[in-house]
């Protein structure tokens, strides 16, 4: 089954589901002293692909074996439901706020060792939602139960969200647009992070445009955009015809 977005399944074998692998073997090994099981992808500003980022690095820590939650943190803006094709009618806020069961809110992704636990109905106070104790006792108790946990987070600029998750994870994947966020705003994203003691597990630069110097020859025809899909770059020809 095609999913949105999810060029770890539609296309496995691209580079860009290969970055994806490397991804997760580099959070793998980014901490010596303490296992990182449970991580928060969030970004600097909207629509720089940080929901793309956490679905397909599930999907691919799934694929390696381990036992992968994926939950949507973004109250205000959720989009796993969509990318997954699933009922957003129950989910986290739901469980939460109803005291209800994990496996009556969680639901099967269609990818093998993956599970998925949408946002849910949005809540009226959505930080409150993340702070509280329900939230950092949920998440602890299921640090026996699966091996691997990724939070979608809204981004750091917006609401505080994000940060409020700094105490009970065990680092932060920060996603920035190429070309499209600003400098001040990722060194500001930081800051935040930061001012709440927070890990930086590492920065995923996306939407980078392929078809630059490095890249000649190969994927100099094409570049790769937030849908993991393939784009013809217009510019190539009259590039290669000036480097003839």
């Amino acid at each position: 089954m095609i999913k949105e977005n999810l060029i770890t399944l539609n296309n496995p074998t691209s580079p860009v589901a290969e970055a994806y692998r490397t991804l997760r073997t580099n959070i793998q090994f980014s901490s010596i002293d303490k296992k990182v099981q449970v991580v928060a992808v969030t970004s600097t500003g909207p629509g720089e692909g940080k929901s793309t980022i956490a679905a397909n690095l599930a999907v691919v820590t799934a694929q390696a074996g381990k036992k992968t939650l994926l939950i949507d943190c973004d109250q205000r803006k959720p989009r796993q439901h969509k990318v997954f094709g699933v009922s957003n009618e129950k989910g986290l806020s739901n469980m939460l706020a109803d005291d209800s069961n994990f496996s009556l809110a969680v639901q099967k992704s269609g990818v093998e060792n993956l599970l998925l636990l949408t946002s849910g109905v949005k809540p009226p106070n959505p930080s409150e939602l993340l702070s509280s104790s329900k939230m950092k006792n949920f998440v602890s108790s299921l640090r026996g139960q699966l091996d691997f946990i990724i939070i979608d987070t809204p981004p750091l600029l917006m609401v505080t969200d994000a940060q409020l998750l700094s105490s009970y994870i065990d680092g932060y994947i920060l996603t920035i647009a190429s070309g499209e966020a600003d400098r001040d705003a990722a060194a500001k994203a930081k800051e935040l992070l930061d001012n709440v003691n927070a890990k930086i597990l590492g920065v995923v630069l996306n939407k980078i445009n392929l078809s630059g110097k490095g890249y000649y020859g190969y994927y100099g025809k094409y570049y790769y955009g937030v849908d993991g899909e393939k784009h013809k770059d217009r510019s190539f020809k009259k590039r290669k015809t000036e480097r003839d």
